[in-house]
């Protein structure tokens, strides 16, 4: 990590952060909110959504397409990096298409209003419920595999209610650098259709009065080199010349998916430019086209994290600080079971005081939570003031892939998630209690709980 330069950290928090106060009592501020009260109220961990900084990134994603692709665009919101209620009530009301990836998720956009013309369901190995409620719920479904459009062609044989139009996942063969467990374009990933695979899906559809509406490929999450996504573009377009000659078809919608990253840490910013990733990826496709004598699709982008990864900041409260060999431990009330992405990614995270975030830094801390696993640490070595039991510690860019991929190990119950906006705070999701972790639990049949013999 590098010293401790909390201005320069700051740069990681949401657009509304400020640091507010005179001298010894200088606190950190988001969207007017008072975090310690925040906290106090609601408890922590406690993760707080700043709906101004996901605006902001909806418009970059808008005011860079408008400039730069001269046909009809669209964004899709990727859902599994947050989806809540709340989640999906703020991209309806932006008219953001929603990205769902199973049954469960697509029963939360259904139940915050998302349209079928704004539903798109993709998914490697789709269930029958999956498929159910596709055909129930979505306007579109990314088909992954002809294992799949076989399953689904017999579904919707002689069906009169309306279906929904038909994506084919390509896989490029290339992969976008970033962890590879993030990465899903690769030729060996278990994602999607080859381009041969891909043309006898075309065909079969046809075959059967179905022909597809769009192509979809996803390379990957959290990269910010977009050059690999400009060469899997070039595969794509060299596969629609060929489906055109071969089936006289081609694709009204092309979706590059999105991956974008964030700036998690000092050493990754300035943050990634969305306007720079969207003008290169939307100039290669309308070139591209013209160049190969090909109209333009839509051009459909798949944005998640670099929507709601800066907005969403992680409440801790300091609750022990000890020293081991070389190390001092900073024991915060949260972790692995809410944020699994360090132990998972080996990602890098920030971190500043709550109160009075400009104090002179001590040691280097290294901040871990309270769950029964070494690989619970969330920040490794990271430079910052002495702290003390009952503070609050602030973890900007925890919005993406955190609360999505919670659990409830040793017990953890899922913290409570607030929505900042004007100045007013709203809770969102509640706090999980203990009896919500037995809510799904039966006792050993014929026994009850009271006379259990050992």
């Amino acid at each position: 990590m590098t010293g401790y330069d909390w201005r320069r950290r700051l740069a990681l928090f949401p657009d509304t952060t400020r640091l507010l106060g005179e001298d010894e009592e200088q606190q950190l501020v988001i969207a007017g909110c008072d975090l310690v009260e925040l906290a106090s109220e609601y408890g922590t961990p406690l993760y707080v959504y700043d709906q101004a900084t996901m605006d902001n990134a909806v418009r970059s994603y808008r005011q860079a397409l408008s400039a730069s692709y001269p046909e009809a665009w669209g964004i899709t919101y990727a859902a599994k990096a947050l989806l809540c209620l709340a989640v999906g009530q703020w991209a309806r009301q932006r008219d953001l298409f929603i990205d769902c990836s199973s049954a469960g998720e697509i029963s939360i956009a259904v139940a915050a209003g998302v349209g079928r013309e704004n539903l798109v369901v993709h998914g490697v190995n789709k269930s029958q419920a999956d498929l159910d409620a596709t055909l129930a719920h979505a306007g579109t479904i990314v088909v992954d595999n002809l294992f799949e459009l076989e399953r689904l062609l017999a579904l919707v044989d002689g069906r009169t209610e309306p279906l929904p139009d038909l994506w084919l996942r390509l896989r490029p063969g290339l992969a976008v650098a970033t962890h590879a467990y993030r990465q899903t374009g690769q030729e060996s990933s278990k994602f999607g259709m080859d381009a041969a695979e891909v043309a006898r899906a075309v065909g079969l559809c046809i075959e059967r009065g179905l022909p597809p509406t769009g192509l979809h490929f996803h390379l990957g999450s959290q990269f910010q080199d977009p050059s690999p996504v400009t060469s899997a573009l070039a595969v794509t377009l060299d596969l629609m010349v060929a489906l055109r000659a071969e089936y006289g078809w081609s694709p009204t919608v092309l979706c590059p998916g999105g991956g974008w990253g964030v700036a998690y840490c000092e050493e990754d910013l300035p943050q990634p430019s969305i306007d720079d990733y969207v003008t290169l990826v939307a100039r290669q496709v309308a070139q591209g086209c013209r160049q190969r004598q090909l109209p333009l699709p839509r051009l459909q982008l798949e944005p998640g994290r670099s929507l709601v990864a800066r907005p969403g900041v992680a409440l801790y409260r300091v609750g022990a600080m000890k020293h081991t060999s070389g190390r001092r431990w900073l024991l915060v009330d949260g972790g692995l079971a809410d944020n699994p992405r360090p132990a998972l990614y080996g990602s890098c995270y920030s971190a500043l005081p709550v109160w009075q975030p400009a104090r002179p830094p001590a040691e280097p801390q290294w901040i871990a939570g309270p769950y029964c696993e070494s690989g619970d640490v969330m920040i490794h070595g990271l430079s910052l003031p002495e702290m003390h039991p009952g503070e609050l510690l602030a973890v900007p860019v925890s919005g993406a892939y955190q609360l999505s991929m919670a659990s409830n190990y040793n017990g953890a119950r899922r913290p409570a998630v607030v929505w900042l906006r004007g100045g007013e705070a709203y809770p969102v999701q509640l706090r999980e209690h203990a009896e919500d972790l037995l809510r799904r639990d039966l006792p050993l049949p014929g026994s009850a709980l009271e006379t259990l013999a050992y």
